[in-house]
């Protein structure tokens, strides 16, 4: 019986969509201007990597076809195979958003059928009447922050006036998202997570999509790091999704990295969830390799994004497509007769753009496996086409309103 892995490389968005301008990214492009940027020398840092992206193992399976495909345009520095070694193209997001969690719902079979609630001022961001609801279920002296920030530098802002004054940090962005960032040691990191349970309701009526829990450490002298145990705590998915149907039928589900979270923890069987890419990947091939016949193996490598995207980091963000690339043979090699594996990704996240929020994008689409032709996929009318895939390939029926390639 056939199984199959799916893996969403966070923010590796391929090319601005069509409605880009609906959301300020006319020109995004995360892929072709990292690749770009690293073919004139500006993705160069010396000790991490040098020269024009090296990313042989996906170019081989049809990155560089997807990419064309998307934007009409070659991928700088790539030598694009005549054929592409798997089905390789692109999809178009129809949810409306340019978030984690519209991204991964549609990719499994549940288009977002609703407009998100946002925070939309740039300051004092939060309600009033909400702000007095966190400080009083959460029996806090306050809060800080109540603005659109980057995590990384409001911590480093506001983590001494937090341990002083006990008050969390609490900052949004353009996302459907509230964060509450916390020393762990000094706050406490179940205190934290407690409060974002409380806080998740408070959000509810406001249509938000997740309440993040930003855990760091460090003190004013060696500085502040968030950790690993950042947790999100979002609403379920309105609708079935190929995650809820294949438990019904019996199968096996694994799911590594943040899946659990994105999904509210609904249908996502064995959860793992380690720290890093690297990590997370090893993680993925232990667990592909006990899923028995019929399973599902779902990852998010979230790196991309938090680590390099947000931070507009192009060299660091070359190494770590550069990293996974060199990985992937690890799971060709792992792949039995039947198997099937998915790349794709769940929104863009530019780090030559304006900002450091997400970019509206298609994503890059390849799908391979032992015995399985190669062949063009062409332009995707919805990320829902995977879940329709993968539901058929694993004999469970179509999922979602996708079409099956």
């Amino acid at each position: 019986m056939a199984r199959a892995i799916l893996i969403v490389l966070d923010s590796v968005g391929c090319g601005g969509a069509q409605d880009a301008h609906l959301y300020g990214d006319t020109g995004s492009d995360t892929l072709g201007h990292i690749a770009q940027a690293c073919f004139e020398g500006r993705g160069d840092r010396p000790g991490l990597r040098i020269g024009p992206l090296a990313l042989p193992n996906l170019v081989r399976l049809g990155l560089a076809h997807a990419y064309e495909a998307s934007t009409g345009r070659p991928l700088a520095g790539a030598v694009k195979p005549a054929a592409p070694g798997g089905r390789a193209g692109y999809g178009v997001e129809i949810s409306q958003g340019k978030d984690t969690p519209s991204g991964h719902w549609e990719i499994a079979g549940c288009p977002v059928p609703f407009k998100w609630g946002y925070f939309t001022a740039l300051e004092n961001s939060f309600p009033p009447d909400l702000v007095a609801g966190i400080i009083r279920e959460g029996a806090l002296p306050g809060i800080l922050g109540n603005r659109h920030a980057s995590g990384t530098a409001i911590i480093d802002d506001l983590a001494e006036e937090h341990i002083r004054t006990g008050k969390p940090i609490c900052y949004t962005s353009v996302d459907s998202v509230l964060q509450i960032a916390a020393h762990e040691e000094h706050f406490g990191l179940e205190r934290l997570y407690a409060l974002c349970r409380k806080v998740r309701v408070l959000v509810d009526p406001l249509r938000i999509g997740r309440v993040i829990a930003r855990p760091f450490v460090g003190t004013a002298e060696t500085g502040f790091t968030r950790t690993g145990n950042r947790k999100d705590f979002a609403i379920p998915p309105p609708d079935e999704t190929i995650l809820d149907r294949l438990p019904a039928r019996g199968r096996t589900v694994i799911t590594v990295g943040k899946i659990g979270d994105i999904f509210a923890h609904r249908s996502t069987g064995d959860e793992i969830k380690p720290f890093g890419n690297a990590a997370m990947f090893d993680a993925a091939l232990a667990a592909w390799e006990r899923l028995p016949d019929g399973g599902f193996c779902f990852v998010n490598l979230v790196d991309f994004d938090t680590e390099y995207g947000h931070r507009r980091d192009v060299p660091g963000y070359a190494a770590a497509l550069e990293a996974f690339d060199a990985m992937l043979p690890r799971l060709e090699a792992a792949l039995r007769p039947g198997d099937l594996a998915v790349i794709t990704a769940d929104h863009g996240n530019d780090p030559t753009w304006p900002g450091t929020d997400h970019t509206r994008e298609h994503v890059p689409i390849l799908a391979f496996g032992p015995g399985i032709a190669p062949a063009p996929l062409g332009r995707r009318e919805s990320f829902a086409d995977i879940a329709a895939t993968l539901g058929d390939w694993l004999g469970v029926g179509k999922v979602g309103p996708g079409k099956a390639w």
